[in-house]
């Protein structure tokens, strides 16, 4: 299969190296998530403010989401946003190193209860995010104004708030800033999961399942009101927690917040099912793993709005946080890192070695090593949500997650691997 390039320009792109920093080291730290796993144990589960916990949700967010997203941006915005980086290679050295140090010392910190090593990670994830924001800033309020560059424009001022209220909290474990945990962890965890993460993907969405998954565009009215909505009632629900009388329009907040995502997972699953193509390729379903996963976070988060028994139980953060950050946000990404690395291989290929035939896509990352990968990601995925009842299962998920991050990790490593054979032929 021959990729089509469609508007997008060879001479706006970054070079390979850039993003692929950052999609090459996202699955190690998801494996490193599945050993903190096995060595916490059902004792992960007590709550969702254990050590291994907040470690664990950090492993995640920072040093697999975040890492990959990062990276995806960066190849993104010169192409989508019309808004290259200035001086691309640079500017990733100088956010990759810090994220992936500050991920490992936070990480370290929040499970061995080591707050000096805080003081580490506020500084490397700080100038982390202050260079990407810096950069990124003029992409981020793109000369291109469509539904991608909303979204993303949305998910940059989420990240920010994100990682200010992030830092303001660890500071606080160290003495050097006060700010309440209570009031601001839940904001915190808003600005990060539905916002930063869920703008982006939506964003990125509207890219990349209708180039890659061949279905038809995004309803118009969808793709432009959709970012908005969710960060106004972000911004509703925050103003609802600072003031702590407003119980009403949390309510509000919360429960618009969810209903909005899953319109986007039914409008997904509904363009994905009139797509052109009538064979489902891995892509597709991580895509759908991550849609029903994402309805499913939706239903149980309205569902906990209106029957206290359920927001109550300490299980419930703890489901929800497998089906959004693992059923949701790890399938999409997985799922597009299958089109977007490809694709970036044979994209740089017709550039470098334009007097012969490159490999298609299909043969950069063959399917049935993808599909070996998505079906380890299902196993991992369904024994973290069953674990849940019945913590034992901690461990085989534990082992079914830490395989999946071994294959991925694999599968990208030889996709680079052939991009540098086949240049080192010219």
């Amino acid at each position: 299969m021959k990729a089509n390039s469609g508007a997008l320009s060879l001479q706006q792109a970054p070079p390979i190296s850039v993003p692929f920093r950052f999609f090459l080291s996202a699955p190690l730290f998801l494996l490193a998530a599945a050993l903190l796993l096995l060595i916490a144990g059902p004792q992960a589960y007590a709550s969702r403010w254990t050590p291994a916990m907040l470690a664990l949700t950090h492993l995640f967010t920072l040093g697999f989401m975040t890492m990959n997203m990062l990276g995806a941006l960066m190849q993104m915005l010169p192409v989508v946003a019309d808004s290259p980086l200035s001086r691309p290679v640079l500017i990733s050295w100088l956010v990759h190193v810090p994220l992936a140090g500050g991920t490992i010392m936070l990480t370290a910190a929040l499970f061995l209860a080591q707050t000096a090593w805080l003081d580490a990670a506020i500084i490397l994830l700080g100038f982390a995010f202050a260079v990407f924001l810096g950069s990124a800033g003029y992409g981020l309020g793109a000369r291109v104004r469509n539904g991608t560059t909303c979204a993303i424009r949305f998910a940059g001022i989420a990240l920010a708030l994100t990682a200010l209220m992030g830092i303001a909290l660890a500071g606080t474990l160290t003495g050097y800033v006060k700010v309440s945990i209570r009031q601001f962890l839940p904001l915190h965890m808003a600005w990060g999961l539905p916002g930063w993460t869920g703008l982006l993907v939506i964003g990125i969405a509207y890219q990349v399942v209708p180039m890659f998954q061949l279905t038809p565009a995004y309803p118009q009215r969808l793709s432009r009101w959709l970012g908005r909505a969710i960060f106004l009632l972000l911004v509703a629900g925050s103003l609802a927690s600072l003031l702590s009388r407003a119980s009403w329009l949390k309510l509000v907040a919360e429960t618009g917040i969810a209903a909005a995502y899953a319109i986007f997972a039914v409008a997904t699953l509904q363009l994905q099912h009139k797509r052109r193509r009538i064979i489902a390729d891995v892509t597709l379903q991580f895509w759908r793993i991550g849609m029903v996963s994402l309805l499913g976070a939706a239903m149980l988060s309205m569902a906990a709005q209106v029957l206290s028994g359920i927001s109550s139980d300490p299980r419930y953060p703890i489901a929800l946080g497998v089906l959004f950050i693992v059923g949701f946000a790890v399938s999409v990404i997985s799922g597009m890192l299958y089109k977007i690395v490809p694709f970036l291989v044979w994209f740089h290929l017709n550039a470098a070695v334009a007097d012969r035939a490159v490999p298609n896509m299909k043969q950069i990352i063959p399917d049935r090593a993808e599909r070996r990968h998505m079906q380890t990601h299902l196993a991992a995925l369904l024994l973290l949500l069953f674990s849940v009842e019945m913590p034992l299962l901690i461990y085989p998920a534990a082992f079914m997650l830490g395989f999946a991050a071994c294959l991925l990790w694999l599968n990208l490593f030889a996709a680079m691997r052939l991009y540098l054979k086949c240049t080192s032929m010219k």
